[in-house]
């Protein structure tokens, strides 16, 4: 099992909305599963759970902060790739750490 705290806490995935061009969809020859996204304009697309007042990804398992997990995380759109690239571990980085005051978590 990875120390990666990333990889269990979650918190990003119950705070943040997440678009991404429909290109990255499975019928578009992307990789996200059609039926997690809902569609915005002609090329923008959601993760669908993510605009809610209280978001959650529709691909998020578990409990935030204990034992959370993404069900595509392989498979995951390119901002979510891309906020877990921008700052390993979420060490230094504000938005990690906004996410996890939402969710009552100290930063990492």
């Amino acid at each position: 099992m990875s120390d990666n705290p990333c990889l269990s806490c979650g918190a990003c995935c119950a705070s943040f909305r997440v678009d991404f061009d429909r290109s990255e969809l499975e019928s578009e020859g992307g990789r996200v599963p059609d039926g997690l996204a809902v569609e915005l304009s002609g090329r923008l697309v959601r993760m669908r759970g993510t605009d809610h007042a209280q978001p959650r990804c529709a691909a998020l398992s578990g409990k935030v902060g204990e034992k959370a997990s993404c069900g595509i995380h392989d498979w995951r759109p390119s901002p979510c790739r891309e906020f877990g690239e921008r700052a390993p571990m979420g060490i230094g980085d504000d938005a990690c750490a906004r996410a996890r005051a939402r969710h009552g978590l100290s930063p990492i």
